[in-house]
Order: C-alpha cells, then sequence, then structure tokens
C-alpha cells in the first residue's frame, strides 16, 4: 500500500509504499491484548507486602487459660484476630512479569500498526528532525488537530523534545522502543520516513 508523506508545512511532498508484513496485518484484538497484559505485567514493581504471623511483634506465651475463662483458647497475641497481630493472606513482594513468545510481541506491535492504517490514524512525515530550537506554538501549527499522538523517529531530537515537552497528550519514543501499548493508546501515530524504514526491517 501506498500514503502520502508530509513535509514541514503539511504538503505532500511525496509517497511512500509501505510492507503489507508490517503494516498490512489484519489486527486481532486477542492478539494485541496479551502483548499489552504483558507490558503492564513487567512494569509493575511488586513490592506491595504486609507483616504476617510471624513477622508482628507479640508475645508468643499462652496468655490465658485452657478453661474456665469463657473465651476461646489463645496460644499467640499475635494472630491476626487482634488488635497489631498478623495479616491473614495478604500481598507479598513478588515477581508480575510473565514470559511471552518473541514472535507474539512481535506479531503485536505488527497488528497495532496495521490497525492505525486501517483507520486512517497513520500520518507519515518526511522528518521530526529540526535545526535549531523550535518554540512550541510553531510545533502546533504542524500538528494541531491531533488530540493525542504519538511521535516516532529514527532516534531523539532534542529540538523537537523541547517544542512538544509540554503539550498534554503529546509523547515521542525512538523507534527502537516502539510498543503496542504506547501506540494504541493515543488517536495518532506520527512516524518519519527513516523510523518507518527501520521498523520494517526490524518487523519484516
Amino acid at each position: 500500500m501506498k500514503l502520502s508523506i508530509l513535509d514541514n508545512q503539511n504538503n505532500v511532498s511525496g509517497e511512500i509504499e509501505l510492507s503489507d508484513a508490517v503494516f498490512g496485518v489484519l489486527p486481532r484484538k486477542d492478539i494485541i491484548t496479551r502483548v499489552v497484559l504483558w507490558q503492564l505485567a513487567k512494569r509493575r514493581a511488586g513490592t506491595h507486602t504486609v507483616k504476617d504471623k510471624s513477622d508482628v511483634h507479640g508475645t508468643t506465651r499462652k496468655f490465658v487459660r485452657q478453661k474456665g475463662s469463657g473465651g476461646a483458647r489463645h496460644g499467640s497475641k499475635k494472630a491476626a484476630q487482634f488488635r497489631h497481630g498478623g495479616i491473614v493472606f495478604g500481598p507479598v513482594m513478588r515477581d508480575h512479569s510473565h514470559d511471552l513468545q518473541k514472535k507474539v510481541r512481535k506479531l503485536g506491535l505488527r497488528m497495532a500498526l496495521s490497525d492505525k492504517v486501517k483507520n486512517g490514524n497513520l500520518v507519515i512525515v518526511d522528518s521530526l528532525k529540526y535545526a535549531d530550537r523550535v518554540k512550541t506554538k510553531d510545533f502546533l501549527k504542524r500538528f494541531d488537530g491531533k488530540r493525542s499522538a504519538l511521535f516516532i523517529d529514527s532516534d531523539y531530537d532534542d529540538n523537537m523534545f523541547y517544542a512538544m515537552s509540554n503539550i498534554v497528550g503529546y509523547d515521542f519514543i525512538p523507534q527502537i522502543g516502539a510498543n503496542v501499548y504506547d501506540i494504541i493508546r493515543k488517536d495518532k501515530l506520527v512516524i518519519s520516513v527513516d523510523a518507518v524504514k527501520e521498523l520494517e526491517g526490524r518487523l519484516a
């Protein structure tokens, strides 16, 4: 398939042939969901924890009589039913990440890119690099009207990052960091020609 390339003035400067193996895959919700859940699981710190019966401070001496008190037969003040006692079945420190096949991860990324093409939410520009510092208002003249957008280029450009850093809903990542979660959570995807070629080289 072919898509138009836009220049700095949002005028069509040419066309680019996109690889069907990367941008023409039929999106599947189950595959994309698996990759997103895998990403979010890896982000979790897993540092949530509570003190159980063995961690809290308290006497282990039998503090009431076995019989005749009219109450239950307690053997430890650290039991869960007492104030300052341990927590039963509370969260513990653990690693939430799980394995996902590399081919499924690559397939999910191809499907996320293809979904943007299918819905007309992919914008290809000749370049996202600027020779000089660009003010935010000048940057918005080029990309205004996009409520939320993800910009992908071959590498970081300090001038562009400076211009868009304080715009709510706009994010930038280099193509090596392109991932399913960041792509699907934005309305528009803006990619430079260089980043398209590098993505096709990685995913084709």
